[in-house]
């Protein structure tokens, strides 16, 4: 375990759930009012919560977050098959079965924000809520979303890009140091504050519209940058010190997923309905801009949206403050003890 991540987290557990080891950090009252699990995105950790853990344990919340499939401390299996919808949410169901939760609300930001939003279709019974940061609940395409991908952003867009086995990998993994801190940097000041369209594939990205070619990106960007940068040196530290041992495979294979998913989710219903479910936008997040979320009242039947201003992609790192008082704020009305 990262020296750095320790100083920094809570106590690490583990729990053998869903075929895989997957380490978690707990705190507040166990089994006391419904708890919050929080799922992190690409390239994160359950260290990407640290602010909440921290805000709920003062308010005397239950919350979890676990390092999820293929990242940090968790099992890293082999098969990219082995990190399809099917397995990441059913890593949470074993996690509860583990905690022995009946029903949790699920808070999740970028990659684990899709799959927060996927866990009330997939497995309603053990959902009381669900809490977006960034991402949007997205309806399902009417076709493949890697080819849809392809056709509006072209080949070197990111997730496309991801799709080529081992070549993201690599590069990702050639200088962590610099992949870590050229993703996590705060918007650059004075940015435009309309995010655009964000990841909407509706239509070919227009001249001049980015097409997320992050690969391209980080091979030109200058590492002594060191402008809007958002972690500490003991903040970036637990993220390289972790990937370092751990590489981006495990990671970059949920993008892989994508055709599958898409795939065996025909069958799924296409209404969230019954919960309380609370959206969180990000004023500047270029890649799930705010404007994804346009909509979600047509298929959410429960639904509150706020937006954080003047914040990027990383909202709970960059306003944690503004997230905790939301996140709680709904919580004590929605989920009072």
């Amino acid at each position: 375990m990262s020296a750095a991540l320790a100083r920094q987290m809570p106590p690490v557990q583990h729990a053998a759930v869903n075929g895989i080891d997957m380490a978690y950090y707990e705190v507040g009252p166990r089994g006391q009012g419904t708890p919050i699990i929080f799922c992190h995105g690409f390239p994160e950790l359950a260290f990407s919560w640290r602010h909440q853990l921290a805000a709920c344990e003062a308010a005397g919340r239950w919350a979890i977050a676990p390092d999820q499939r293929g990242y940090g401390l968790t099992s890293r299996p082999e098969a990219v098959t082995d990190y399809d919808m099917e397995h990441l949410t059913g890593d949470l169901v074993g996690l509860m079965d583990h905690l022995k939760i009946h029903k949790a609300v699920f808070c999740g930001h970028d990659w684990g924000g899709i799959i927060v939003w996927q866990m009330p279709l997939m497995h309603p019974d053990r959902c009381a809520g669900v809490i977006g940061l960034n991402t949007p609940f997205m309806r399902r395409s009417p076709f493949d979303p890697i080819a849809a991908m392809r056709m509006a952003f072209g080949e070197d867009m990111y997730i496309v890009w991801f799709q080529k086995p081992g070549v993201a990998d690599a590069v990702l993994g050639a200088d962590v140091d610099k992949t870590l801190r050229f993703f996590m940097r705060k918007p650059a000041s004075g940015d435009a504050m309309d995010a655009g369209a964000g990841l909407d594939m509706s239509t070919p990205a227009a001249e001049g519209q980015s097409t997320f070619a992050f690969g391209d990106l980080l091979d030109a960007w200058d590492k002594s940058d060191t402008a809007n940068q958002l972690l500490s040196p003991e903040e970036l530290a637990a993220f390289v010190e972790t990937f370092e041992v751990t590489g981006f495979t495990g990671g970059v294979n949920w993008y892989r997923n994508f055709t599958r998913n898409w795939e065996r989710s025909a069958d799924l219903p296409t209404r969230v309905d019954g919960i309380p479910c609370l959206m969180i936008m990000a004023e500047k997040d270029v890649v799930l801009s705010p404007a994804m979320a346009e909509g979600m009242e047509d298929v959410i039947g429960d639904l509150e949206k706020v937006l954080v201003k003047d914040s990027g992609h990383w909202t709970q790192q960059e306003k944690p403050k503004e997230v905790n008082d939301l996140i709680l704020g709904w919580m004590d009305r929605r989920f009072p003890r």
